[in-house]
């Protein structure tokens, strides 16, 4: 049996009591009955023979609602491993990016080639660019991946949590928490400092993922709206228990401070066997956002798309954000539907997951993306501009295209590598040749 069929098989027996739902919860799980201690986190002797060991993703002391941190029972506490050594980046990369000189053009790529034979999720991670700086935890960075084989490895980031977006083929993320399948149409997120294993349920996957130094992705308040709607909490599901007994090498790969660093345990790291605690992976469906716009006239700001935000320390005022625009219905009486032309303080990379996106008729495809960073003027291209202003205003569904955007508050530097990549499209400003003088005074 392959490693995909291996996986897919794995992920087909995962049933709703595979996931506990809920953002942002106090989890609970054990693997084996007994394994989680009650009354106390850290008991002299732990139940079964295991370690008590807490995973901190916030300091001690930061409010309640902020504080992040899970309590792990494990077969051997984290501590027990090698020295690491430093290994090769690959196409990785991490801030503060200084390779090229920022860009304020508007920019657009085609998708990943596919990966050379043998490339896991690790080894097929493609840096675009990104801002901030790594070793201040501040900022975030795109990646793009392609991978034709399943990890035998263990990673884990210490520099920020990974918001992963399949656009082609199925993952299965084995956890130090337990398993997390996600296929396309939905998002995962592993939390700084969380190790895991990616394998893959197709013979080829490919898709997105925003690296955010920051402070952790929280869903957005909703103000005006009121207690429901975009995201619902109860739609993220966290993993349940599941661990990994097994002796022998195993290869452990760190992110750290931007570089890689790798050590050969004696064995699996993925050893948790209970745990309780919100520092925790999910994985969450992004057919069930629930849309609000506009019933009346004219298009809202696309930040009622938002799915996720990393807040800074200015209200309202994301170090980035996760945007959808899923399948819904446009109404607006006297209304120009697709997204309006603007500049913006804030860097918008956008990606596509399926289908076509309604601002742009040709070229922007599923696994390719934009950069529009800070104040590039962008908006409808030539086509569907005029498509629109003479389209009859009748309600029209939008349901043959999912398309996201990472929006974040700093200019976004493309790494070397992005700004001459073979599958950087030229001409891309050809889109808005065209839009002629309409001025009658």
């Amino acid at each position: 049996m392959s490693g995909s069929e291996q996986a897919r098989k794995t992920a087909e027996g995962l049933t709703e009591r595979s996931f506990s739902p809920g953002f942002g919860n106090e989890h609970s799980s054990e693997a084996v009955p007994g394994a989680l201690p009650h009354g106390r986190n850290s008991p002299q002797r732990a139940p079964l023979g295991l370690y008590a060991e807490q995973l901190s993703g916030s300091a001690f002391t930061e409010p309640r609602a902020d504080n992040r941190r899970s309590w792990l029972y494990r077969i051997r506490p984290s501590a027990a491993h090698p020295a690491f050594v430093r290994t090769g980046n690959g196409a990785l990369r991490s801030a503060p990016f200084t390779e090229a000189v920022p860009d304020p053009n508007r920019l657009r790529w085609n998708p990943l080639p596919e990966p050379e034979p043998g490339t896991d999720w690790l080894a097929g991670l493609w840096t675009l660019g990104g801002n901030g700086d790594v070793t201040q935890r501040s900022g975030m960075a795109v990646h793009l991946y392609h991978a034709d084989t399943s990890m035998r490895r263990v990673f884990g980031n210490s520099d920020g949590e990974l918001l992963i977006v399949p656009e082609r083929g199925g993952l299965l993320l084995v956890t130090e928490l337990g398993l997390l399948p996600v296929r396309p149409g939905e998002v995962a997120l592993v939390p700084r400092g969380v190790r895991f294993r990616v394998e893959l349920l197709d013979a080829t996957a490919r898709g997105y993922v925003c690296e955010n130094y920051g402070r952790p992705f929280q869903l957005p308040d909703l103000g005006p709206i009121g207690a429901n709607g975009l995201a619902n909490a109860r739609d993220f599901l966290a993993p349940v228990a599941a661990f990994e007994d097994v002796e022998g090498p195993v290869e452990v790969v760190n992110k750290y401070c931007g570089n890689l660093w790798t050590a050969t345990y004696g064995h699996s790291p993925l050893d948790v066997v209970a745990w309780h605690g919100n520092h925790t992976p999910y994985v969450y469906d992004l057919r069930r956002f629930n849309v609000i716009g506009s019933i009346s006239y004219d298009h809202p700001d696309p930040s009622i798309f938002t799915v996720l935000t990393s807040p800074s320390d200015t209200p309202g005022l994301a170090g980035v954000d996760f945007v959808v625009f899923a399948p819904r219905w446009l109404v607006g009486e006297d209304t120009f539907r697709p997204p309006y032309f603007h500049r913006n303080v804030m860097s918008e990379y956008m990606g596509l997951i399926e289908g076509a996106y309604d601002a742009k008729a040709e070229g922007f495809v599923p696994g390719g993306g934009s950069l529009h960073t800070m104040m590039s003027a962008h908006g409808p291209d030539r086509e569907t501009f005029d498509r629109a202003s003479a389209a009859e205003l009748k309600p029209q569904k939008i349901d043959d295209g999912l398309a996201f955007m990472f929006e974040t508050r700093w200019p976004v530097t493309t790494t070397a590598q992005a700004a001459s990549a073979g599958h950087l499209q030229t001409g891309y400003d050809s889109v808005w040749e065209g839009l002629e003088r309409h001025f009658r005074p």
